[in-house]
């Protein structure tokens, strides 16, 4: 018994991740002008969150990105065209 997934499921989670992830590293992982006059507000917990954060949302784009590219390739090496 085989279960065909539609491709169509796998580029809206792609998708998802790439917007998700590109909110997070804009949002939360960027230091904000308002902390930019005042250095002593940055303390090293925000610095390590705000890494931290920028971190998840590159890996959350790189997996979305992911899931796209290999679903068009495999899709393209079924196709008899």
């Amino acid at each position: 018994m085989n279960v065909v997934i539609p491709p169509i499921i796998n580029y809206v989670i792609g998708a998802a991740l790439v917007l998700f992830g590109a909110a997070r590293v804009l949002m939360l992982g960027r230091r904000r002008p308002s902390a930019e006059v005042n250095d002593s507000a940055d303390s090293p917990a925000r610095t390590s969150a705000r890494r931290r954060h920028l971190a998840w949302g590159a890996a959350w784009i790189g997996m979305g990105l992911f899931l796209i590219i290999s679903t068009a390739m495999t899709l393209r090496a079924r196709s008899p065209f």
